[in-house]
């Protein structure tokens, strides 16, 4: 008999199973695969970015799915505490770009060798390779976990933090999903977030663009009457199939949703190369630039502006010959070529499927859930945290933010459970 059962040796059951030893609970960590924290130890790229240090506010704004029911949760704990927390196992941190924090080792494995330490210093039980089979309910609570081995172990309460469908070589492979409808629980349509996005435009099949990163763009999804849906200034890297790299990630979801929506196959994105300038101030200095060397071919003058094989695509698709120089160049073509920098429009037909998507949207319905305690509104001692549940952010720290914070509030919420 355990007070708490953690299923899932991820980033939010790791932490569950912390806060809810810290309470006082008997705790048994379950994990099917061969290890714990298989996926943090591949996160920020093997770096692991921990947390995202920025207000709260703008925190839930990078967490465009279902945000907003974290508030109750982050006046538990939040990104500060999780900071705090790595900084007392002995894991001092570093802030880079847009917030992220990371080990100032660099090393993700570390991450996840303090969290095992400190399990173990807890008293915790860990099992791994040991899937589960199901968990019983009885009289509207959870009652007991049942092992594929036929094992039953009795329980007063349960978190479930498997994981959604994304990067399924992980242990993510979707097993909590049936947990919870057994449980009378709705789980919201899946579909791939933080994912590649793929298209069939000719320039991309003929892979004229294949490898080529652009830096500090504005990336846009465009609706069909062409109004902006979302945008996103980040990278973003061509690629043999698509478009992928930060900002393309964070376009995904839109992507996917708008496919819905008009019923189309087909949806087009905008690349601003220049989102600090407007048109007329690209304009300009083409003009500029152009005119100081009136004799020299057009790509030699315009070299050092842009990308060298960005600036050959656009003249190429303005219809502008590579060796034209100012004197023999129609100016209406100048103007092109500055729209053609400003807003280059393709367009896209989807994305790589869920398996390949760092993050699974849909899940279990936070509307079931109880914001400040992550229990299910509809089985007593039942608990959900992590990507399972019908949240996602975007890359940067987010998720895994979303993962410790709901994973640290459920295992303190059932440890206290338990014991009434």
């Amino acid at each position: 008999m355990y007070d708490v059962i953690v299923i899932g040796g991820g980033p939010s059951g790791l932490m569950a199973a912390v806060a809810a030893a810290e309470e006082g609970a008997k705790v048994l960590l379950l994990e099917k695969g061969n290890k714990l924290g298989r996926k943090l130890a591949i996160s920020g790229g093997g770096r692991c970015n921990v947390t995202n240090r920025m207000p709260i506010e703008d925190l839930v704004k990078h967490i465009p799915g279902n945000g907003r029911f974290l508030y109750s949760a982050f006046s538990e704990f939040n990104n500060e505490d999780i900071i705090a927390f790595f900084e007392e196992l002995g894991i001092p941190l570093k802030e880079e770009d847009r917030g992220r924090m990371f080990p100032v080792n660099d090393k993700a494995q570390s991450v996840v060798n303090a969290l095992i330490d400190k399990l173990r210093a807890l008293k915790v039980m860990i099992k791994i390779n040991t899937p589960v089979k199901t968990i019983h309910y009885q009289d509207g609570k959870v009652k007991s976990v049942e092992l594929e081995t036929g094992e039953v172990i009795l329980t007063n309460a349960v978190v479930v933090a498997v994981g959604g469908k994304s990067v399924p070589q992980t242990g993510s492979t979707g097993d909590g999903y049936a947990w919870a409808e057994k449980a009378g629980h709705t789980i919201t349509e899946l579909y791939p977030t933080e994912v590649p996005i793929t298209s069939d435009e000719l320039f991309i099949k003929e892979k004229r663009l294949q490898g080529l990163s652009l830096r500090d763009i504005e990336l846009s999804v465009l609706n069909e009457k062409g109004k902006t849906i979302v945008r996103h200034r980040w990278d973003m890297i061509f690629t043999h199939f698509g478009i992928s790299g930060p900002a393309a990630l964070r376009c995904s979801q839109f992507v996917v949703k708008e496919l819905k929506k008009s019923k189309k196959n087909k949806v087009t994105m905008a690349i601003d190369l220049f989102p600090d300038k407007n048109m007329d101030v690209v304009h300009q200095e083409l003009t500029n630039r152009l005119q100081s060397e009136p004799k020299k071919a057009i790509k030699n003058v315009l070299k050092g502006y842009m990308p060298e094989r960005y600036l050959l695509f656009l003249l190429y698709e303005v219809g502008i010959p590579y060796d034209v120089t100012f004197t023999h160049l129609a100016k209406e073509k100048i103007r092109q070529l500055a729209e053609k920098i400003k807003h280059f429009t393709f367009t896209v037909n989807g994305t790589l499927p869920l398996e390949q998507a760092f993050v699974t949207g849909g899940g279990v319905s936070i509307k079931e859930i109880d914001p400040k305690t992550m229990e299910s509104k509809l089985m007593n001692g039942l608990y959900f945290c992590g990507e399972i549940l019908d949240i996602h952010g975007y890359t940067g720290g987010y998720n895994i933010t979303v993962a410790f914070v709901t994973g640290y509030v459920a295992g303190q919420s059932s440890s206290e459970k338990s014991k009434k």
